[in-house]
């Protein structure tokens, strides 16, 4: 019997295999996985699915963990039980149903959950038909192959039901009031059946499966589900691929894409595979076609194209040709009573459809299958019935609101009443009213995409490729002007808070095409120039740009932007920005309240917030530490130059010892002290996420340092350390050279202006000699001498782990630079080298220079502003004739001179390695600049100059400017502060652009 049961579901759901076949074999459903989810947010229990795609840009939550479907029905754990009740969620057109087809085709075929006996499928379409009856009559119905139900429904083998799109059902679930039933032969109401067996009261021994779009599967009890997936959509990548799987042909693929790039409403719709198949078919076919048609913009305009393409595509099968005038006026009639079904469909929230429905709507049903019919209209047949729904929800609310367009300039009663009397309404602009009034009243938001593509059929270019199919009568344009004005007064009206039905208001005017303000937001947004702007129309249209606009794809800039009232007014909408930055903007402890709530809702998605250059104290950290105690997103805080003190670091402490997800907070120049720093050696003994902390210029001292550094001896996770100005000394240092003696996972430590000397020195190179961890150590600005630099050159003889090293500004003098060049010659480690401001001198430069000639991994040496002279600069040029690793070197200020340049100049037609060279403020001269310039005809490898403030005039500009005719790879020169005036800055900056224009020039 279970063999036959196989066989049976096999032969099913073949004959799909192709409607599933939606993506390429990148994309195949095998590879792919669910994601599990700690039940629904908020957004997806109220929101439209559209809504929903768009406020998350299709994106998912960070902190979902995946899991294949061949795991679906499998404990999480060795230690937890099988799920009886599993939910999969995902919004219309996701591929719920292709992914069920997908199980039963592997489960039937023995390759996934071998365990199971027996699959039952069924969707709720099918089981809308059905009144009253038992569980075994229900399954007799469905596989009347399985000869012994009871069996089948018993506990002595593993059987699976499923129970496919919930959202479809006809009936409303009622777990609080339906009848209790246990015996599967006991006849009761189709709802109250399926009430049962979710709740284990029918069949207890039976794993069940419901799928189901977000707002509908909400209505089941939490405590009633044991595992709930969500199906992922595309991502940019995934549509990329899909893309260039069924569109490569004549590179329509690239255009395709590039189309969507520049409109970011269609863009976040293809998240959705089923309208990602819908635009795209649509576009090509307007690309195939030898009309000069522009591409759509907005959704009205793809959905009208997309129409108009099935209408014209061929004719009803099953009766005789007809001629074209016929065939119009078939579709006419067809589209008018799709139209009309569509609207009543969606008022009543009823998205699948019997025959009957379809004749009483007066739909011909071999009308059906023609190409118009077969192209928004889905049949599903099954042994139990057959049912219509539309290709997507969103097919179904634009046919709906075509209805809606036509019959609301002639009807004299309120269309949102079907059947019953109303009070007159005259009049298109009445009709139009009363429809916004009935989406805004709409709590779940279900009718805004309807409400959109409303509006955007009074554009006449988005009408314009129904013209055949719909009786328009003549547009003079006065409607899409009344229009966009009622929207803007709605953009103005209502509550301090932005909601997503008023978000939606700023859809519906990118529908109508009415830019403007969208644009100048939009504008101020990328400029950083919003602050004072922000009236309440100003906030809903950032709400939409937060949605939809390219500026806060990666992140959402409100720097210098906001204030209590803005944020407050804002607050539902950055709830799904991932990196919002709201810098300098006079926050205080208010706003950080605000902050917190945001920060502690379940639906939030704010993976890193920068509150640098604010006004907080501790009692704003305090609202922030609440919050961080139960968020599970935020992976980055930034609270640089605030004042919250070592009390509000204590609180802030307090939180990030049960936090498990922030790895990065930066608490510069807060004024913590060696309290603030104690909370935070406590966190780095217990936390094991964190993995940078800055606390730069928080006055620690010696004692906060001996804490921390007590903490690394055990930690292990933390993997960048920000000490610098915070008057350490030799004590301080000596406490964390004695702890990186022991911690090898501290990558880099930066310790800048801590007084430091060679006392404390000494203890840290003691340190590098044991340590194999650290790869960045950073000593800029503090008093080390001749005796640290030598004992850091004896470290470097031992050490090949320490691969960036910064003695900015130091007192080594050339003796101890000519001992770090001698370690130089046989360390391997060492990429980058800073010994700026340390009074080095021609002596030490020959030392050094001579050390490149052996060391081959040195990519970074930064000498500025040291008196190394010509002298000095001639040295390391002949070294770089040799030298094959150096990519950067910085000579700012080391006196080369005309001849240190024409030295350089000949190192460059031989070195083919250094990409970026600094000789600012080095009086180069016309005849240095001749020299490099012919170097620069030559060279292949260099893409950075800096000639700044070097005394070239006008004719050394000239040199350098037509030596860039030639074959180089240059693409920043700065020839800055060399006499050349405004008149002759223009000539060399035209002529540098006319011979290269890929190359930036600061003139």
């Amino acid at each position: 019997m279970v063999k036959e049961h196989k066989e049976v579901l096999l032969r099913k759901y073949e004959q799909c295999r192709d409607r599933d076949s939606v993506s390429c074999p990148k994309l195949n459903i095998s590879s792919r996985t669910l994601l599990l989810v700690d039940g629904l947010s908020d957004l997806q229990q109220k929101e439209h699915d559209l809504m929903q795609v768009g406020a998350t840009r299709g994106g998912k939550r960070n902190h979902l963990r995946q899991l294949g479907l061949a795991k679906l029905l499998e404990p999480l754990t060795r230690v937890s039980l099988p799920p009886r009740v599993s939910l999969t969620v995902g919004v219309a057109g996701i591929g719920k149903t292709t992914w069920v087809r997908h199980f039963i085709r592997q489960w039937s075929q023995g390759a996934i959950c071998t365990d199971v006996s027996y699959v039952l499928p069924f969707s709720f379409c099918e089981l809308n038909s059905l009144e009253k009856l038992s569980a075994e009559k229900l399954l007799k119905m469905a596989f009347p192959h399985l000869t012994d139900p009871s069996l089948v429904l018993s506990s002595s083998c593993r059987t699976l039901l499923i129970l496919d799109g919930l959202d479809e059902f006809r009936c409303t679930l009622n777990f609080s009031d339906a009848a209790p039933c246990s015996d599967p032969k006991k006849e009761v109401s189709i709802d109250d059946l399926i009430t049962n067996i979710i709740r284990g009261n029918l069949l207890p021994d039976v794993a069940v499966w419901v799928t189901s779009r977000p707002g509908v599967a909400s209505l089941i009890p939490g405590g009633l589900v044991d595992r709930v997936t969500e199906i992922p959509g595309f991502s940019p990548k995934d549509i990329q691929i899909f893309l260039n799987h069924h569109f490569s042909e004549r590179d329509f693929a690239n255009k395709i894409w590039a189309h969507l790039e520049s409109h970011k409403i269609l863009m976040v719709m293809c998240y959705i595979p089923c309208i990602c198949w819908i635009a795209a078919d649509t576009l090509i076919y307007i690309m195939q076609s030898e009309t000069e048609e522009s591409l759509p913009r907005t959704c009205t305009e793809l959905y009208t194209h997309f129409c108009s393409m099935k209408a014209e595509v061929g004719e009803p099968r099953g009766r005789e040709p007809v001629k074209m005038e016929q065939l119009h006026g078939s579709n006419r009639k067809l589209l008018g009573n799709l139209g009309r079904l569509a609207f009543y469909g969606l008022l009543k929230r009823k998205y699948t459809f019997s025959e009957q429905d379809l004749r009483a709507y007066g739909i011909d049903q071999l009308l059906t299958q023609s190409s118009l019919g077969a192209g928004v209209l889905v049949r599903e047949e099954s042994v139990i019935h057959t049912t219509y729904r539309f290709t997507h929800l969103t097919l179904q609310e634009f046919l709906a609101a075509t209805f809606y367009h036509i019959s609301s300039k002639r009807a004299i009663f309120d269309l949102f009443s079907e059947s019953t009397m109303t009070w007159p309404k005259f009049g298109f602009q009445n009709h139009f009213r009363s429809a916004f009034q009935h989406a805004q009243q709409a709590e779940d938001g279900h009718l805004d995409v309807f409400v959109r593509f409303l509006t955007g059929l009074l554009c006449p270019v988005a009408l314009k490729p129904l013209a055949g199919l719909l009786a328009l009568g003549r547009d003079d344009g006065n409607q899409k002007t009344w229009a966009s004005g009622f929207l803007q007064g709605l953009l103005v009206s209502g509550g301090a808070v932005v909601s997503l039905r008023a978000v939606n208001l700023a859809y519906c005017l990118q529908e109508l095409q009415h830019t403007e303000l969208l644009r100048s937001v939009e504008e101020d947004l990328r400029l950083g120039s919003l602050a004072g702007k922000l009236t309440r129309a100003h906030c809903v249209v950032l709400g939409y740009l937060l949605h939809v606009s390219p500026e806060c794809s990666d992140q959402t800039n409100l720097t210098c932007s906001l204030n209590y009232t803005t944020v407050k007014c804002l607050l539902p909408q950055l709830l799904y920005c991932s990196h919002l930055r709201l810098e300098n903007n006079s926050f205080k402890d208010d706003v950080m309240e605000l902050l917190g709530s945001l920060l502690s809702a379940k639906d939030c998605h704010i993976q890193k917030i920068s509150l640098a250059e604010n006004a907080i104290s501790n009692k704003g950290a305090k609202a922030l530490s609440r919050a961080l105690l139960v968020n599970r997103t935020l992976t980055s805080l930034n609270l640089r130059n605030n004042n919250i003190g070592s009390k509000g670091a204590k609180f802030l402490a307090e939180a990030l010892k049960m936090n498990q997800v922030l790895v990065s907070i930066n608490f510069q120049n807060n004024a913590i002290e060696e309290e603030g720093a104690q909370a935070l050696a406590e966190v780095l003994q217990c936390n094991r996420k964190l993995v940078s902390l800055n606390i730069r210029k928080n006055a620690v001292g010696a004692g906060g340092a001996k804490r921390i550094a007590d903490a690394l001896k055990t930690n292990r996770t933390l993997t960048k350390l920000i000490l610098c100005g915070n008057q350490l000394g030799d004590k301080g240092t000596i406490a964390l050279a004695e702890a990186l003696t022991l911690n090898h996972t501290l990558l880099s430590l930066q310790l800048q202006s801590n007084s430091i000397s060679n006392k404390g020195m000494t203890a840290l190179t003691k340190a590098l000699r044991l340590n194999r961890g650290l790869v960045s150590l950073n000593l800029r600005e503090n008093s080390i001498g001749v005796e640290g630099a030598k004992n850091m050159a004896r470290a470097l003889h031992e050490n090949n782990s320490l691969q960036d090293l910064d003695l900015t500004a130091n007192l080594l003098h050339d003796e101890g630079v000519q001992a770090i060049a001698g370690a130089i010659k046989f360390n391997q480690g060492l990429t980058s080298l800073h010994l700026q401001w340390n009074f080095i001198k021609s002596s030490a430069t020959k030392a050094l220079a001579h050390a490149l000639l052996s060391n081959s991994t040195m990519q970074l040496l930064d000498l500025q502003e040291n008196s190394i002279g010509n002298e000095g600069v001639i040295f390391l040029a002949e070294a770089l004739k040799t030298n094959a690793s150096l990519r950067t070197l910085c000579l700012q200020g080391v006196s080369a001179g005309t001849n240190g340049a024409i030295a350089m100049a000949e190192a460059l037609t031989t070195n083919q390695t250094l990409q970026t060279l600094d000789l600012r403020g080095n009086s180069v001269g016309m005849e240095g600049a001749k020299a490099l310039a012919n170097a620069l005809k030559s060279n292949r490898s260099l893409k950075s100059m800096n000639l700044q403030e070097n005394s070239l005039g006008m004719d050394g500009a000239i040199f350098i400017a037509t030596a860039l005719k030639g074959n180089h790879q240059l693409t920043y020169i700065n020839l800055q502060g060399n006499g050349i005036g405004e008149s002759g800055a223009k000539v060399i900056s035209d002529a540098i652009r006319a011979n290269a224009p890929g190359c930036v020039v600061d003139i």
